[in-house]
């Protein structure tokens, strides 16, 4: 790759934590378009693997920090995103800090969630509006996904040119609750209503009293209140004990006082919209009570049963009156529609008790008609997204793909994905430090794996050309060594691989865990080609390097085929390799959720498969990754067979028989490349 230009930013000198100063780099280039390069000085270079880890080495090095694939999501500023208090706010006017809903997989089904904003940025770009059969309208940009019935669509196609991507059509439905209702102000009318749906639900007049558990309904009456000119003062009502908690009530004895509320919460003649709104956010909060599958108003009063019926006719809610007079119970007025209603209830009359508005663990289901209608473009706007902690939330009702983020990078100050994937870290002294640090009388010679993190052989790779100075340095110490790549760019050091393969033992390993075009640009669409990882692994054999392909991740149902892996099998056995094993997906805290999202968009039927799979952790079942080390079990003979026809004691079969190279051993201690846990599927 040819690089044309270079800059430095303006103020080029930047602190990150673990490191004193970053020069900051732009390149001009196709893959570096608006993209930093942070170059920095490591104090260390040599890594040791946590002892929780798999994995049969315990040194790595990671000349890079970051990756660069890119992915952006951007949804106009005026779209409601809902809160995790129940309410719903702008995503212009919501900040890094907020808790919202998002969404995640909870044994076989998607719930919603409490999740937390983590990043927050705008940009102008083009804009595309999304109408659906149910009026939900929704801005955001042509790369913005939304969930779907199939899995994450994107709004719109890839360009002319480019491989199709899921995107939405006239087919298309989307997920969630629907459009959602336009909140009440807490005018004169609002407060008035609310004032007697919550006295006459639960409070005493004659010396006025109200008593409740929930401080927020509590503080929101006394405040009412206080408009109105009305003091009150307050007390513990009762203390909490084992079964119920702490009551607290506002009172006054005043006759003036409770002549005023008297007159406050009298029935008006023609109740307009906003008395309707308070008087149900005030009689839910004394007596309302919600679950997932019902939301109800009970008492026992039958004229205050009729005006919650009327108040809600109003509204448009369809309701029941359940009526338990009969068993002497207090009769229930019921809102029926499921959350979709639930919802527009709560943002229509906007009661003050959170804990009732809460949807924590709900099922996420499609209660309205929510087919796509259309798409159209609006020309170019300010776009807005935000980072969350599940990777997701709720745009206007219908649950909104966001950027992730990548643990690697939250120590460094960064948390959104936008910033994994463009601010990238390259440890640009990692040649020299390694030489320090592996010339120390404290360094033991183990072996040393790269390519455990991220890829060394990245296309940033071709500019920087750390690699070079670290295989220098690992030869002149005479120490083990070995590379785990998708990427063919190692052949440029091919000849100081020969060196080192001369004076250690060091071997390479490429990454193919699939042949199949489909599954490939699914799974790694910004990977070299499987075949050029082939043609890469035939040449280092013919240069008499120790080479294995690793069919890795296996992953049930998207590359676990046997036709599938035969395949691969036979192609990297006349490639030369020495050895082919198969490794089970492993799904690390971060890598899960990126994993489990890509998941939902391209495979959604594998989504209860994999929930199930990995519900103890990070590691797929022992029976299972048998079954999957088993696919290549039958293969091995016919390469050890292959190399002993070769000759001599020299060649690389006495080397594939002293290391066992034929699956996954068991064994605690294991010190080979061959054997090296492949990394997680770049997905994005």
């Amino acid at each position: 790759m040819r690089w044309s230009q270079q800059s430095l930013e303006g103020d080029p000198q930047m602190s990150l934590p673990g490191y004193r100063d970053a020069v900051v780099r732009h390149f001009d280039a196709p893959e570096a378009i608006d993209t930093r390069f942070y170059e920095v000085r490591a104090k260390t270079i040599l890594n040791r693997v946590p002892e929780m880890s798999q994995v049969p080495f315990r040194w790595t090095v990671n000349p890079y920090r970051g990756c660069t694939h890119a992915c952006l999501y951007c949804v106009w500023g005026g779209t409601p995103v809902l809160m995790a208090d129940g309410s719903h706010r702008k995503i212009e006017l919501v900040q890094p800090g907020d808790r919202i809903y998002g969404t995640e997989y909870q044994a076989t089904y998607r719930r919603f969630v409490t999740t937390e904003i983590l990043d927050k940025w705008v940009s102008i770009k083009p804009a595309y509006r999304v109408l659906l059969t149910d009026g939900t309208e929704l801005v955001a940009s042509g790369d913005h996904r939304f969930l779907s019935n199939r899995g994450w669509k994107y709004v719109i196609n890839s360009p002319p040119g480019a491989r199709d991507r899921p995107h939405l059509t006239p087919r298309s439905y989307l997920l969630g609750t629907g459009q959602f209702s336009p909140q009440p102000a807490h005018g004169h009318e609002y407060r008035r209503g609310y004032l007697c749906g919550i006295v006459r639900g639960d409070g005493t007049l004659g010396s006025y009293r109200l008593a409740l558990a929930d401080l927020e309904a509590l503080t929101r009456a006394r405040k009412f209140l206080d408009l109105e000119q009305l003091p009150m003062n307050s007390r513990v009502f009762s203390v909490a004990n084992e079964r119920h908690r702490a009551v607290t009530a506002i009172y006054s004895g005043r006759r003036s006082v409770v002549e005023r509320i008297a007159q406050i919460i009298e029935w008006p003649e023609l109740p307009n919209l906003d008395s309707c709104r308070g008087f149900l956010a005030g009689i839910f909060d004394a007596e309302g009570s919600r679950s997932a599958s019902a939301l109800r108003i009970s008492n026992t009063e039958p004229l205050l049963l009729q005006w919650i019926e009327a108040c809600a006719r109003r509204l448009a809610f369809d309701t029941i009156l359940e009526d338990g007079s009969a068993a002497g119970r207090a009769s229930t007025v019921r809102i029926r529609g499921g959350l979709h209603e639930h919802l527009r209830f709560f943002h229509l009359t906007d009661p003050a008790i959170t804990r009732k508005r809460s949807i924590e663990g709900e099922m996420v289901k499609t209660f309205k008609d929510l087919r796509v209608e259309s798409v159209e473009p609006l020309g170019e706007l300010p776009l807005y997204d935000i980072t969350t902690g599940t990777g997701d939330f709720i745009a206007n009702g219908v649950v909104s793909h966001n950027c992730f983020a990548r643990p690697t990078h939250e120590f460094l100050g960064w948390n959104a994905n936008r910033d994994f994937e463009r601010e990238i870290v390259v440890k640009v002294n990692a040649p020299e430090r390694l030489r320090v640090e592996l010339a120390k009388p404290s360094w033991e010679g183990e072996h040393v794996a790269l390519g455990t993190n991220t890829d060394p052989y990245q296309w940033v790779e071709g500019r920087y050309e750390l690699m070079r100075g670290i295989w220098e340095a690992l030869r002149d110490a005479r120490n083990p060594c070995s590379v785990l790549t998708k990427s063919p760019l190692l052949l440029r050091d091919l000849d100081l691989m020969r060196e080192l393969d001369e004076v250690t033992d060091f071997s390479a390993a490429l990454s193919i865990p699939t042949l199949e075009p489909k599954a490939w640009r699914q799974t790694e669409p910004r990977t070299p080609n499987p075949k050029a990882r082939l043609d890469a692994v035939a040449e280092l054999s013919r240069a008499g390097i120790r080479t294995g392909v690793l069919v890795a991740p296996l992953m049930p149902g998207i590359n676990d085929s046997p036709k599938q892996v035969a395949e691969v099998v036979r192609l990297a056995t006349e490639a030369g390799a020495s050895y082919i094993t198969g490794i089970a997906l492993h799904l690390r805290k971060g890598v899960r959720e990126v994993f489990m999202h890509w998941l939902a968009e391209n495979r959604p039927e594998l989504t209860d498969l994999y929930e199930d799979l990995y519900r103890r952790g990070a590691y797929a079942p022992p029976a299972e990754r048998r079954r999957l080390a088993r696919l290549i079990e039958g293969h091995q003979l016919s390469i050890r067979d292959r190399n002993w026809r070769r000759g001599g004691e020299n060649n690389s079969a006495s080397r594939f028989q002293t290391n066992q190279f034929a699956r996954e051993s068991d064994q605690p201690k294991r010190s080979r490349a061959d054997q090296l846990e492949p990394p997680a599927p770049r997905l994005f």
